[in-house]
C-alpha cells in the first residue's frame, strides 16, 4: 500500500503537482517526512499539508475486515473470486481458485522446464470467455527473451479448447486479445511499463506476464558492465515498486518468470554434462545448490512462488511459497495442449524439499 501513487489519490490538482515537482511520488515518500518538514519542502500552509497527509493516510491504510466479511466477499465475487484459473485442478484448489489478483506470482525454474509453456496457457485462459472459465479480457505479455511463439499458442488453444478454436474467427479473436511487447533493453522495458501503466490501472487489461525478469536484469551487459552488485539492485527495486503498485491498484494477476543459478564456489554443471565419479552423489550435491535468481529482495516481494523442477525422470510444479496453501508438489508433463497435470493430488513437502530446486533431467 505504501507504493500507491500520490497522483492517483484524488488530491487537488495544484497540491498533487507540488508533490510531483518535489519528487514525492508515492505514499511512502510523503508519510516518511514529518509534516513540519513537508510544509517547508512544499512551501504550503499547515492546513493544506495536514489535509493532504490525512487523505494519503486514509487511502494508504486499508480498512479492517473480519474473517466473515472476507468469506462473504469471496462468495459474492463469483466462483473464482477474481482469480485466474490455471486449469490444473489440484494447483487451483491449493491457490484458492487460481492465480490471485493484486499480487505478484512468480514461476521459477531451469531453462526448458516449462515456464513459458505455462505462461502461454495462462494467456489463453485469461482471454477466454467467462463461460469457458476464462477472464474474457486482454493480456499484456512482455517477452524479454523472444520465447513467445504465436504458432505454439494457437496449437495449445486448438488442443486445449477445441470447441472454441474450431469456431470460425475465434482463434483470431483470442489471439487479438494478447498484446506482446519485446523490449530489447532494461531502459526499453521501463518505458514499456510506463506506457501501459494507465491501461493496467484502469483495468483495461486482465493479466500481465513478464517472461522473464531475470533475463532482462542480467542480460544487458552494456547497461550493466560498469554497475556494482548494489547498483544493479536499483532497477530491480524500481520495477518491484512499480509492479506492486500496479497490482494493488488494478487488482489483476501479475505473473513473472525467474531463472535459477548455481550457488556454489565450484563451476555448476547439469547432470547431462557427463561428470565422472559417483553420479548420484554428485547430482544430489549440485541440485541442492540451485537457487532462484534475483536475490532476497525479489524473493520477499513475490507473494506466491511456484517452482518448476525435475527429478527422477518427472517434472513437478511446486507451491513453495503461498499464504493459501502448505507446500505441495504436483507432477505434470508438457504436450501439444501445454502444461498437463498427471495427478490432482499434491505431494506434501517438508524441510529442504520446500526451497530446493532440482533439475536432473525429465521425461518428455
Amino acid at each position: 500500500m505504501a507504493n500507491k501513487l500520490i497522483s492517483q489519490m484524488g488530491l487537488p490538482l495544484p497540491i498533487a503537482n507540488v508533490f510531483a515537482a518535489r519528487s514525492i511520488i508515492t505514499a511512502k515518500d510523503a508519510l516518511s517526512i514529518p509534516e513540519s518538514d513537508l510544509m517547508a519542502l512544499l512551501d504550503l500552509g499547515r492546513d493544506q499539508v495536514a489535509s493532504a497527509v490525512a487523505r494519503i493516510s486514509e487511502i494508504t491504510c486499508p480498512p479492517y475486515q473480519t474473517v466473515l466479511s472476507l468469506m462473504e466477499d469471496r462468495r459474492t465475487s463469483g466462483c473464482h473470486g477474481g482469480r485466474l484459473p490455471t486449469l490444473l485442478k489440484g494447483l487451483d484448489e491449493a491457490l484458492g481458485g487460481g492465480i490471485p489478483p493484486g499480487l505478484l506470482t512468480e514461476l521459477v525454474g531451469p531453462s526448458g522446464i516449462g515456464k513459458t509453456q505455462f505462461c502461454l496457457k495462462l494467456s489463453l485462459i485469461a482471454a477466454l470467455p467467462t463461460c469457458y472459465g476464462g477472464l474474457n479480457g486482454r493480456v499484456i505479455y512482455i517477452d524479454t527473451e523472444s520465447k513467445f511463439s504465436s504458432r505454439r499458442i494457437i496449437e495449445i488453444g486448438e488442443n486445449s479448447f477445441p470447441q472454441i478454436f474450431q469456431t470460425e474467427g475465434m482463434a483470431q479473436e483470442m489471439a487479438g486479445r494478447i498484446v506482446v511487447l519485446r523490449p530489447a533493453s532494461l531502459s526499453e522495458f521501463t518505458q514499456s511499463l510506463e506506457k501501459i501503466k494507465l491501461s493496467l490501472i484502469q483495468r483495461e487489461v486482465n493479466l500481465l506476464i513478464i517472461d522473464s525478469m531475470a533475463g532482462l536484469i542480467s542480460g544487458n551487459p552494456r547497461e550493466n558492465e560498469s554497475c556494482t552488485r548494489g547498483s544493479r539492485q536499483q532497477p530491480l527495486g524500481w520495477t518491484l515498486s512499480f509492479l506492486k503498485s500496479v497490482a494493488e491498484f488494478s487488482r489483476i494477476p501479475i505473473v513473472v518468470t525467474n531463472q535459477v543459478r548455481g550457488q556454489s564456489t565450484e563451476a555448476f554443471h547439469y547432470p547431462f554434462e557427463g561428470l565422472g565419479g559417483n553420479d548420484n552423489v554428485t547430482s544430489e550435491r549440485l541440485e541442492s545448490h540451485l537457487v532462484a535468481a534475483l536475490g532476497i529482495q525479489w524473493a520477499h516481494a513475490v507473494t506466491i512462488r511456484l517452482v518448476l523442477e525435475a527429478h527422477s525422470g518427472q517434472r513437478y510444479i511446486k507451491v513453495a511459497k503461498s499464504p493459501y496453501s502448505p507446500p505441495l508438489a504436483f507432477p505434470f508433463i508438457v504436450d501439444s495442449s501445454g502444461i498437463v497435470p498427471l495427478s490432482d493430488d499434491g505431494i506434501e513437502l517438508t524441510g529442504q524439499e520446500i526451497s530446493t530446486i532440482r533439475f536432473q533431467g525429465c521425461g518428455t
